[in-house]
């Protein structure tokens, strides 16, 4: 592929998926305000390279990969959008409902970046702790996009001995699976710091799935698309993982600490603090119930005891389990 790849953000998913596809010979230019990426396990491959410098990370892409946290898309990608000389396919992999717009990251990035770039616009997501993809680890992620085609040309790209992609035409499903998966992990990692076991955790990635696919749908997304690596696959690795930091915040919150000391000690973004605001704003506009978001909203943003909310989830109204 002529150009470069260039990779908004030098977090360890971006500095990940910029080793892996150095490693497939892609020549690839990670950017981040200090010029560094994160240092992880496995050593840059040739082809790898880092700046600070926006305008020459994007003048040359023929490819950009937007890693930054969600609450960031829109602002880099304004500030990108002058500089991209060409039209290059664009896949954003932040996982996030915007605050306040309630758009999903694809949409952002096709307001932000206008028009002309709105037709090369995808979303890669699914079941990635970046340090095992860093590592070369066998993993399995979804790329999606409007049209198959564009879908295909990120399956391309991506793709590797160590690294399957499939493709979907459901950007909104494999996007609303991805961002509101964060938002039950913090709920699965408070039910572990408060000492449920398994029976708990169980119920919990069960019923947080039932409410991920009820919004999906009802926001035009497929239903199958939801059991797949972006929904299913995805949330119970977020759930279950001790690599996750959406379950880790969670587990010390159900310990007792405070979100701000928690987030104080953190050096990079839990995106299921920032979800669940607006996961919790998003269903609460188009009228869906999603009762472990609305909990969750209450314990992050409204400082509710985690032992109050997850009595007033198992005394709900009894319900049949299918809508």
């Amino acid at each position: 592929m002529a150009g470069t790849v260039c990779v908004l953000g030098a977090g360890s998913w971006g500095t990940a998926l910029a080793v892996h596809l150095a490693r497939l010979g892609h020549q690839v230019v990670v950017w981040s305000r200090s010029g560094i990426a994160r240092r992880l396990d496995a050593a840059p491959p040739p082809g790898f390279a880092a700046t600070s410098d926006l305008r020459a990370a994007c003048e040359r892409a023929s490819v950009l990969v937007v890693a930054c946290p969600s609450h960031a898309v829109r602002e880099l990608a304004e500030a990108a959008r002058p500089l991209l000389c060409t039209q290059p396919l664009v896949v954003s992999t932040a996982k996030g409902i915007e605050l306040g717009t309630d758009l999903t990251m694809s949409e952002v990035l096709k307001q932000a970046l206008g028009a002309e770039h709105a037709g090369r616009v995808g979303v890669l997501s699914g079941p990635s702790f970046a340090s095992e993809v860093a590592k070369g680890m066998p993993t399995a992620v979804t790329a999606a996009a409007e049209t198959l085609g564009v879908a295909e040309e990120i399956q391309t790209l991506f793709n590797g001995t160590t690294f399957r992609v499939y493709t979907s035409t459901d950007p909104v499903g494999v996007q609303v699976g991805g961002a509101v998966k964060n938002v039950v992990a913090l709920a699965a990692g408070v039910c572990d710091g408060m000492g449920f076991g398994a029976n708990t955790r169980a119920a919990l990635i069960t019923r947080g799935l039932a409410e991920i696919s009820r919004l999906a749908v009802a926001l035009g997304a497929q239903s199958q698309t939801l059991a797949g690596l972006s929904g299913l696959g995805d949330l119970v690795l977020t759930c279950t993982g001790d690599l996750s930091r959406n379950r880790t915040v969670g587990l010390r919150l159900g310990r007792g600490e405070k979100l701000a000391d928690i987030v104080r000690s953190m050096t990079e973004v839990a995106e299921g603090v920032h979800n669940t605001r607006s996961v919790h704003e998003l269903a609460q506009r188009i009228g869906i119930e999603m009762p472990i978001t609305e909990q969750m909203y209450l314990v992050v943003h409204e400082d509710k005891d985690p032992g109050r909310a997850v009595a007033d989830l198992m005394t709900r109204r009894l319900r049949q389990e299918v809508d």
